[in-house]
């Protein structure tokens, strides 16, 4: 019988090696290519370029992360006070979180809502949008895209 249990013993002791060597494996860090990022909208280093032809005018685009002809792609969009984005839409989702100025944004059949920095909004993909900075000073928005960054005019109405 002693023997019985020393068997058990042992191939239990066995069975919980591998698995905790197999959850260890599982849990490695994986190495990426990528680098950590911390940055400011207001960091000089930013290269800042123009925004798509949908958006023409006091409108500029900074990449943060990513490719944005590619899914992933994190961005800060900037207009200038009192600047009119006009209706677009984009084939991607996108969430967005107001840096600085006031931002009034309005997808289609939504009421529009007017954004103060730290605040989070999302955007379905597809859905026809537009707002205005309502603020005095220039308007900063992240904005992460969930598939490549594109832009779209839309000619009818929000309401």
């Amino acid at each position: 019988m002693k023997l019985h249990h020393s068997i058990v013993a042992a191939v239990a002791t066995l069975w919980a090696a591998s698995a905790i060597v197999a959850c260890a494996g599982a849990q490695a860090p994986q190495t990426t290519a990528e680098k950590a990022l911390a940055t400011k909208a207001d960091d000089p280093s930013l290269q800042w370029g123009p925004c798509p032809p949908v958006l023409p005018g006091d409108c500029r685009i900074a990449v943060l992360h990513g490719d944005p002809s590619r899914p992933n792609a994190d961005v800060f969009l900037r207009v200038g006070a009192g600047y009119a984005i006009a209706n677009h839409i984009h084939t991607s989702a996108e969430r967005m979180i107001l840096v600085s100025g006031q931002l009034q944004v309005q997808y289609k059949g939504s009421a529009p809502a007017i954004l103060t920095p730290g605040q989070y909004a999302y955007g379905p993909a597809k859905a026809p949008h537009g707002g205005k900075c309502v603020s005095s000073t220039p308007c900063t928005l992240f904005i992460a895209f969930e598939g490549p960054v594109d832009a779209e005019a839309f000619a009818g109405s929000l309401d």
